[in-house]
C-alpha cells in the first residue's frame, strides 16, 4: 500500500488529523506528508481546516448533488459562474465557480441547471445598472432618500452590489464580508487585487488630484481600510480624515435611523488639510444610507479642501440605501 493509500485510509478512521499526527502514525517524513497531502488537495479529496500553527485536515464529503443524470453545461456558462459566483462555506471553505455554486444548490436542494439559468438571468437583471465604466451611479437614490438637509456629493460610485435577491452577496460583497469581519489576510489580498485596476480607472477617467479614506469606527487588529490603502498605492495627495466621538464608539451600522447616522457622521470625522484639489475621491468600504459619505464631504467642501466630491464604495445596498449592518 502507497503512502498516499495509507493516509487516505487514516482519514477513514480518525475525523480530523494534522501533519504531526500523520508523521507519528506513519513514521515518514513531514516534507512528504505535506506533498500527498497537497495532492488530495488538488483532487478535492480533502479539505484544510484551521490556519498554522492550528491546522488539519479530513475528508471532503461526497458530493450527492452532482451534475443530476450526468449532465453537461454549457462552456458559456460555466465561465459565467468562474467570473461571478464564489462561496465561504459554514467551515471556511473557499469555492469559487462551478464548484461553490454546486455546493450552494446542495445547501438548498436546488436542482442545478434551472437554478444556474435563474442565476444567469438575474445577474443580467442588475447589469443594467453598470455604466461604460463598470460602476454604479447611486447618486440618484441618495438624492431621494429623506432626512439629508444637503447633498455634498457631486458623484456616488459603487463597484458592485452588496447583495442581489434571492442569491444573497456577490461575490464582491462575500469576499469583503468575510475579509473584514474574520480578519482574513488572504481574502484581503483577493479583495484588492479584485478593486485596484477598477479603481485606478476612476481616477483616471475623472481626472481625480487627490484621494482620502474613510476611517475605521471600530478598533480591530488588522483594519481593512489600511489595508486597502496600502495595497492599491494610489500616487495622488491624500486628505487626512480623524475618526473620534465619545467614550463609547458607536459604529454606523449599529444605527436603524437616517436621522441618528446623519449626526454620527457629523460629529464622528475631523479633516485635516491646507491644500484645495478641484477632483477628490472619497473612498469607503461599503455604503448603506450614505450619510458617512455625505457628510464627510460636506466637512471637507466646507474647510475648502474640495471643489467637486466623487464618493466611492467598494459595495452599495441596491435596494434604495438600506442600512448594510453586517459589514
Amino acid at each position: 500500500m502507497s503512502v498516499k493509500d495509507k493516509i487516505i485510509a487514516l482519514f477513514n478512521q480518525k475525523n480530523e488529523l494534522s501533519v504531526v499526527e500523520i508523521v507519528t502514525l506513519l513514521d515518514v517524513s513531514k516534507q512528504f506528508v505535506h506533498r500527498v497531502l497537497n495532492s488530495l488537495l488538488d483532487e478535492k479529496l480533502i479539505i484544510k481546516i484551521g490556519k498554522a500553527p492550528k491546522t488539519f485536515y479530513k475528508l471532503k464529503e461526497i458530493e450527492t448533488a452532482s451534475l443530476e443524470n450526468n449532465e453537461t453545461f454549457e462552456e458559456s456558462k460555466i465561465a459565467f459562474l468562474n467570473q461571478n459566483f464564489l462561496v465561504i462555506t459554514e467551515i471556511g471553505e473557499l469555492l469559487t465557480g462551478f464548484d461553490g455554486f454546486q455546493n450552494w444548490c446542495k445547501k438548498r436542494k436546488l436542482p442545478i441547471s434551472k437554478t444556474l439559468d435563474e442565476y444567469i438571468i438575474t445577474k443580467q437583471k442588475y447589469s443594467k445598472y453598470f455604466d461604460k465604466n463598470n460602476l454604479i451611479s447611486g447618486l440618484d437614490k441618495l438624492k431621494s432618500t429623506k432626512g439629508y438637509d444637503k447633498i455634498h456629493l457631486n458623484e456616488l460610485y459603487y463597484l458592485d452590489f452588496y447583495a442581489i435577491e434571492r442569491f444573497g452577496k456577490t461575490r464582491l460583497g462575500t469576499i469583503l464580508h468575510y475579509a473584514k469581519q474574520g480578519q482574513n489576510k488572504m481574502l484581503m489580498k483577493m479583495l484588492i487585487n479584485e478593486i485596484k485596476n477598477p479603481i485606478n480607472l476612476l481616477i483616471r477617467v475623472l481626472d481625480i488630484d487627490a484621494i482620502a479614506f474613510v476611517p475605521p469606527t471600530i478598533k480591530r487588529e488588522t483594519q481593512l481600510m489600511k489595508v486597502i490603502e496600502n495595497g492599491i498605492k494610489v500616487n495622488k495627495p491624500k486628505i487626512e480624515i480623524i475618526k473620534v466621538g465619545g467614550i463609547i464608539p458607536i459604529p454606523q451600522k449599529s444605527l436603524n435611523k437616517i436621522e441618528e447616522r446623519i449626526a454620527n457622521a457629523e460629529n464622528s470625522f475631523v479633516i485635516r488639510g491646507n491644500v484645495s484639489f478641484k477632483n477628490l475621491l472619497l473612498i469607503d468600504d461599503a455604503v448603506g444610507s450614505g450619510s458617512t459619505l455625505n457628510q464627510i464631504a460636506g466637512k471637507i467642501k466646507s474647510n475648502g479642501l474640495a471643489e467637486n466630491i466623487i464618493g466611492l464604495a467598494i459595495v452599495g445596498s441596491y435596494k434604495g440605501f438600506d442600512v448594510i449592518t453586517d459589514v
